[in-house]
């Protein structure tokens, strides 16, 4: 009977394909997938903390940062410091970063589509809806069985 080792290792396996093809597909565009994550993420919601951002790309802070700093120099965004706390970086996309997540949406597409295909639309509602409930149980505070008030999981 299945277990929990087998949804981890089917779950590793399909993120580490879908990852890998993810960078293939945008490598000529200079562009990884968890960079196009952070555009993404930013298309939703300009303006983000820097924190806030490695928060919803369930990522870590640091390795968001360095994304960044490479996105920055490339004119795609802008950190600034927030108006309401100095400490904080707000992000927000640049020009040259909208035209850049459009193009790459384009380009992923048909990449989508064979994401899709094993799956009729009905089939792609259950399979998030499971998937939410793998990410709220895996931030379930062990000692008292309830999600973490910290960490909220975040579709991207």
């Amino acid at each position: 009977m299945a277990g929990g080792h087998d949804i981890a290792m089917a779950l590793r396996a399909a993120y580490l394909r879908m990852h890998r093809q993810t960078n293939a597909w945008l490598a000529p565009q200079g562009m990884t997938a968890d960079q196009f994550v952070l555009l993404a993420l930013l298309i939703e919601r300009d303006g983000v903390t820097q924190r806030d951002l490695a928060h919803e790309a369930s990522s870590d802070p640091n390795t968001v940062r360095a994304m960044l700093v490479l996105l920055e120099r490339r004119g795609l965004v802008h950190r600034r410091r927030h108006p309401d706390d100095g400490r904080a970086l707000r992000v927000t996309l640049t020009p040259k970063g909208r035209r850049m997540y459009e193009r790459l949406c384009g380009q992923i597409k048909p990449l989508q589509e064979i994401l899709a295909s094993p799956f009729q639309p009905d089939q792609i509602q259950t399979l998030l809806q499971y998937l939410d409930r793998i990410s709220h149980a895996m931030l379930e505070d062990r000692r008292g069985g309830r999600p973490s008030a910290k960490h909220t999981p975040q579709r991207v």
